[in-house]
């Protein structure tokens, strides 16, 4: 039976989930001009996002706890008939990557914050460039920007408690149905243990192009090879994935097969809210393995904008309308960090 109390803490979990990707969706405006009778502009809205989580002069304005690491792709040739992609044909592609949590906060507690993510960097024998920014939910709580801004303001924490109000996010959900498959999918998340035995998802859909210019579009998934471990009910160390994830590798290196879902006529390829049906082809690409791990934020990918529209040839964006908005917040973002690490370096 529902209770006002346990109706409370499952609006108070949700809020967890969806703060961490309300940051993510606060970034997804439109660059070209605002929206709505405020005129809301990607700056406007980080500048939003930071106010709300706290400004840390240097780091990424979401995700902003992570790591670097390191390794390769390593394909199977299944995908080479559906993309001219030279990441699906060549045997073994180097790859720069960064785990992290969600968040503004780089200071955060590692387990404190349900929502994780896989942000890679392919670099192919051709000079081409494949970058994509993965999380752990499999969908979106909503279809477009207007929604994403008033989730972050329903996330918004109440001064007196520190956290979201939960009737006003539970007001949020019921006032937008189509974020049922983010719900139902927060209600049975359980947090693992591990970076490594966490699966990550592209959200958004992508369109693979043939050699004769045919599309195919899909969406991927990084299925961890590491089996499953529930996270511990009480965990003190606010480093434990990233421990964890070290302690990982000095053991050997960690896997993860790329599954692309293909989708169907009728699926709908530009909403992120809605998930296709289960029984979709799949194919398995290859496998990512990674072998290394950097100090946090000082390896090779802390210059990195995880860009998710930097696309090798064979690889093209959908018609998402919140894929298409990602590319000139993430610009913002990451000049507005660089400005910041500049600044620090010349002050006295």
């Amino acid at each position: 039976m529902s209770t006002p109390l346990n109706r409370s803490a499952k609006a108070l979990r949700l809020a967890g989930i969806g703060l961490g990707l309300a940051g993510l969706g606060a970034l997804f405006v439109y660059a070209g001009g605002g929206f709505g009778s405020a005129g809301l502009t990607p700056q406007r809205i980080i500048d939003t996002f930071e106010a709300q989580a706290g400004h840390h002069p240097g780091y990424r304005k979401n995700h902003a706890k992570g790591l670097c690491v390191s390794g390769y792709f390593q394909s199977s040739g299944l995908a080479e008939p559906l993309s001219t992609a030279r990441v699906f044909s060549q045997t073994r592609v180097p790859v720069t990557g960064r785990f992290a949590i969600g968040g503004a906060n780089p200071h955060s507690p590692d387990t404190a914050v349900p929502t994780r993510s896989m942000a890679l960097e392919w670099r192919s024998d051709d000079g081409q460039v494949w970058r994509s920014g993965m999380n752990n939910p499999p969908v979106l709580a909503v279809s477009t920007p207007q929604a994403f801004y008033d989730q972050v303001l329903a996330s918004t924490p109440d001064p007196a408690t520190g956290k979201p109000d939960p009737a006003r996010q539970q007001a949020f959900f019921a006032a937008h149905p189509e974020s049922a498959a983010f719900r139902q999918w927060a209600a049975a998340y359980r947090p693992s243990d591990s970076f490594a035995n966490t699966d990550y998802n592209s959200i958004n859909a992508f369109k693979l192009i043939d050699a004769t210019g045919t599309a195919h579009p899909v969406r991927w998934r990084m299925v961890a090879q590491t089996p499953f471990t529930p996270l511990p009910g009480q965990v003190d160390d606010k480093q434990y994935l990233q421990h964890d994830l070290a302690q990982r590798l000095e053991q050997g290196p960690l896997r993860w097969t790329l599954r692309l879902t293909l989708a169907e006529p009728g699926d709908p390829i530009d909403d992120p809210a809605h998930a296709w049906p289960g029984e979709r082809r799949s194919i398995d690409a290859g496998t990512l393995v990674i072998e290394r791990v950097d100090a946090p934020e000082q390896g090779a990918c802390r210059d990195l904008n995880f860009d998710p529209l930097i696309l090798p040839q064979g690889i093209e964006p959908s018609g998402d309308p919140i894929l298409a908005a990602r590319s000139a917040a993430y610009a913002d973002s990451f000049n507005r960090r660089s400005r910041e690490s500049l600044q620090s370096q010349v002050q006295p």
